[in-house]
C-alpha cells in the first residue's frame, strides 16, 4: 500500500488534534484553564486551620465558583492561616456578615472556601476581612477523638 502526501498530512492533522486534546483536558483538570485574567476584588478570611486548601483552590457559595484564592499566609501575631480570595467583580453583593468555611470536595476530595452570605445591608469591598469564618475539619483529629472518647467509655465500664 502506498503512502501519499495526503493521508500523511491527515494523520500529522490527527495526532496535532489529539494532542491539544490531552492538552486541553489536563488544563481543564489542574485547575490553569483560565487564561484570561477576570476582573476580581480582594477578600481576606483567617482560619484556625486552613488544612490543604492550596492557592487557585475554588471559592464558592450555594455550589456555585465565585472566585478562588489568590493566597495563604500565617499570621506570627494571632497563629492562624490568612486566606486572601479574588472574587469576581460580577459577585461584588457579598454582605458584611457573609461567613467562609473550608470544606472538602466530596470525602477525600479538594479543599475549597463556601461562603454563606448573611443579612447585612452593607457589602464587602476591595481589601474587606469576613469575621466569621469556621476551619476545615481535619479527618485525623476527628478519628482520634472519636477512638479517645470510645477508649474512655470502655474504661468507665
Amino acid at each position: 500500500m502506498q503512502h501519499s502526501n495526503t493521508q500523511d498530512t491527515l494523520v500529522g492533522l490527527f495526532v496535532a488534534a489529539g494532542i491539544a486534546g490531552l492538552f486541553f483536558l489536563a488544563l481543564q483538570v489542574s485547575n490553569l484553564s483560565s487564561f484570561v485574567e477576570q476582573d476580581t476584588y480582594s477578600v481576606t478570611a483567617s482560619f484556625e486551620n486552613s488544612g490543604g486548601l492550596k492557592v487557585k483552590s475554588p471559592v464558592s457559595a450555594a455550589g456555585v465558583k465565585i472566585g478562588q484564592v489568590r493566597s495563604i499566609s500565617f499570621d506570627p501575631k494571632t497563629y492562624q492561616s490568612v486566606v486572601e480570595m479574588a472574587i469576581y467583580s460580577k459577585y461584588k453583593t457579598l454582605p458584611t456578615d457573609t461567613t467562609a468555611s473550608v470544606f472538602t470536595a466530596g470525602l477525600l476530595g479538594e479543599q475549597y472556601v463556601n461562603l454563606e452570605p448573611g443579612g447585612s445591608d452593607e457589602y464587602l469591598q476591595n481589601g474587606g476581612k469576613i469575621e466569621i469564618t469556621q476551619s476545615a475539619i481535619i479527618l485525623e483529629k476527628a478519628i482520634g477523638q472519636f477512638l479517645f472518647k470510645s477508649a474512655e467509655e470502655k474504661a468507665k465500664k
